[in-house]
């Protein structure tokens, strides 16, 4: 358990240190932009090689490590490099992630368990990793897992990643449950479709624009916006909000 601390009108994050996986691109890339303004060091895990370069571009103070988060020994080496490198580790946003979609009967073997493994899977061992060391540290801290509207709803083609992220959100709950007593808040966030660069190449187009208008918002979610809602999660001025599964969908799920 933490104490209340009363809140911070600026949602600072300065001083503290986040890992963010798949924090090369895409939401992850925008957390580590938003987060860096907020005064945070980011610490990215990323497949993609130059994920150090990319790290040091927003800010020299960041640092990038680049390797398969499908690997538990590339997750304890995340967090040794960390807490060499920093001496705390206050955030973890889990946000690596693919898509494979297709018919459930149409499927692979190969596509289902590399979306579970990758999605799922790879968010609990981070997270597990994780809350063990905040655990061992006694210092708290705080887990926002990427969600999706495909965690609450069907979608059409969207099997293995409706199955990877319902159980981002079931697997959020639970180890809010579990470590709320070490002061560990864990959260969730579930975007509708959101304007990265893979987000416009899916959905710009007539496609999009028939999709936008089942959105009562009639729009699709900018990066920063998820950053945004991610950054208060972290910040103290959530400390009584675990276990919470914040939709950013322009209300699409409340239909």
């Amino acid at each position: 358990m933490l104490d209340y601390t009363g809140t911070d009108i600026d949602f600072s994050l300065k001083d503290k240190v986040a890992i963010i996986t798949g924090g090369a691109a895409g939401i992850g890339y925008a957390t580590v932009e938003f987060f860096t303004r907020k005064g945070a060091v980011c610490v990215l895990a990323d497949i993609n090689e130059k994920t150090d370069q990319i790290a040091r571009e927003i800010s020299a103070n960041n640092m990038g490590i680049t390797g398969d988060l499908t690997d538990s020994k590339f997750m304890g080496r995340i967090v040794e490099q960390a807490d060499k490198a920093f001496g705390h580790i206050d955030f973890l946003i889990n946000s690596a992630g693919i898509v494979a979609l297709d018919s459930a009967e149409n499927i692979s073997d190969e596509y289902w368990d590399k979306t579970i493994q990758t999605n799922l899977t790879a968010s609990f061992k981070m997270a597990r990793t994780i809350g063990k060391y905040m655990i061992e540290k006694g210092i708290g801290g705080s887990i926002v897992n990427i969600g999706s509207q495909a965690g609450v709803i069907a979608l059409d083609r969207h099997v293995a990643y409706c199955a990877a992220k319902g159980g981002i959100i079931a697997m959020t709950k639970v180890l809010a449950l579990e470590w709320g007593k070490y002061g560990i808040r864990v959260n969730a966030v579930s975007p509708t479709v959101v304007l990265t660069e893979l987000g416009h190449k899916a959905w710009d187009g007539p496609v999009g624009d028939l999709f936008k208008k089942e959105i009562p918002a009639e729009r699709f979610a900018e990066p920063d916006e998820i950053a945004a809602a991610i950054a208060f999660l972290c910040s103290k001025n959530a400390g009584m909000i675990t276990g919470h599964n914040l939709m950013i969908d322009g209300g699409y799920t409340i239909k």
